[in-house]
């Protein structure tokens, strides 16, 4: 581990570097100037001397230069449960198995622990920023500052009693001490998670409306993940859920809808109106069987849709490229059309979709002048990506993991060569170790009692 902090003006050097922005878009021969935290210039080698004399140069041989990804949709602690319950239903998994385990197990030493655990597997592969959705945000956020990793840590709220919170009041003022206490993080963002229309009531969901305006943050709620929401909503409060959220002051742009895999084609105009950000976990729908977001039908709307890997628990990597790989080819079979979600939107959905949504597009997302220098190299030179006919397709069908060498969070580089620079590698392996013995201890061999 080599703590490195944001350094000076440098120019970084690959063989390609894909901005995102204008979509599709491939440089090749280019310099990226980053100063600081910030990208200074994006401009052909052969002017980089003129421009910057004596530039200190980076370079980077058959990599290409990528805008760091952004993980819209994660439960990070959640990397200490990664294969505990598979193969179940989404509501056996949960009520079961998981939320009987968090019961026992919950606390600051265990978020501590899997959210470092789940930060050193995001930054190796390339994701430099990502949307958390657990308890405990004030330790997940005090370990990603420690880490160089941009985050938007959530404000939990659910209707019934946790190591977190015990009432409705306490998640309220626990949650707002936390977004007062990183409010001026730099790397920190803070969201309201309220989990479910399910597992929260009008109330609170009245009061989160009030509270993410007058804070402007968002609202990132699981919304129709799974068969019987809509059956259930409407038998217990007499509304759809997207009607429920509309009458509680929700349904608009602040809104992060996790999941959307119960939806049908009069629902997507309806978010396409009021703004409405989607984002997509195709891995972990389909293991869970939770059902198929129609991608392609809510990005030709206009809606704007986002990628997310969901907890390691349900999916179970944390694997930012995997997902833009599904993506594109889920969209393209449930939709009968090879040309839906074509690899570069995939791309801008992994990248500036997810700046988009968390209002963060102007700082991150994409490789422009002024921007957060949030930025990923891979190589392209290994068996699994050669030939390179088409820069963007081999990033989105055929890169694994493995090839993503080099990452920088606001200019500081979190991963060289492989080797993350801010955490130490052995430490969260043993910390892992320990934690496996203590949750097989804790809950035996049937976390649900089953």
């Amino acid at each position: 581990m080599n703590q490195t902090a944001a350094q000076g003006a440098r120019a970084l050097l690959p063989r390609w570097v894909v901005p995102v922005v204008p979509e599709g878009r491939v440089l090749e021969d280019h310099a990226v100037v980053v100063d600081g935290e910030r990208i200074a210039a994006v401009v052909p080698v052969a002017e980089l001397e003129a421009g910057h004399p004596g530039i200190e140069r980076l370079e980077l041989p058959d990599r290409v230069l990528i805008p760091g990804l952004v993980n819209m949709h994660a439960h990070s602690a959640m990397a200490l449960l990664r294969g505990l319950a598979d193969d179940l239903p989404l509501m056996r998994w949960l009520h079961e198995n998981i939320w009987p385990a968090e019961k026992i197990i919950m606390g600051p030493d265990y978020v501590r622990a899997g959210t470092r655990l789940a930060i050193a597997e995001m930054l190796r592969a390339g994701t430099t920023c990502f949307n958390d959705n657990y308890f405990f945000p004030d330790v997940a956020a005090e370990v990603a500052v420690a880490s160089g990793m941009r985050s938007v840590m959530g404000m939990p709220v659910i209707g019934f009693p946790t190591p977190w919170a015990e009432t409705e009041d306490e998640y309220f003022r626990r949650g707002l001490e936390f977004h007062r206490q990183f409010v001026d993080q730099p790397l920190i963002g803070t969201s309201f998670v309220p989990h479910a229309p399910y597992s929260v009531g009008d109330g609170a969901f009245a009061r989160i409306a009030q509270l993410a305006g007058e804070l402007d943050i968002p609202v990132h709620l699981h919304l129709l993940e799974a068969p019987g929401e809509v059956e259930s909503s409407r038998a217990e409060h007499g509304l759809h859920p997207l009607d429920r959220l509309d009458a509680l002051g929700l349904l608009g742009p602040r809104l992060l809808a996790v999941h959307m895999t119960q939806i049908d084609a009069g629902d997507i105009p309806r978010l396409a109106r009021a703004g409405v950000h989607v984002i997509h976990c195709p891995d972990s729908n389909m293991k869970l069987a939770s059902g198929i977001c129609p991608v392609a039908d809510l990005d030709a709307a206009g809606v704007n849709v986002c990628i997310g890997t969901d907890g390691a628990a349900s999916n179970n990597d944390l694997s930012l490229l995997a997902e833009m790989r599904q993506t594109a080819l889920l969209a393209k079979v449930s939709s009968g059309n090879p040309e839906a979600v074509p690899a570069a939107r995939a791309l801008s959905m992994a990248t500036i979709h997810g700046a988009r949504a968390l209002g963060m597009e102007d700082e991150i997302g994409s490789i422009a002048p002024g921007k957060q220098a949030d930025l990923a190299t891979i190589r392209l030179d290994r068996i699994e990506t050669q030939p390179v006919f088409d820069v963007i397709s081999q990033i989105v069908y055929a890169v694994p993991d493995s090839q993503v060498t080099d990452v920088w969070v606001a200019g500081r580089r979190v991963v060289e060569s492989r080797e993350l620079t801010t955490l130490d590698e052995a430490e969260v392996l043993e910390s892992c170790r320990e934690w496996q013995q203590r949750i097989s201890t804790a809950i035996g061999d049937d976390p649900g009692g089953t």
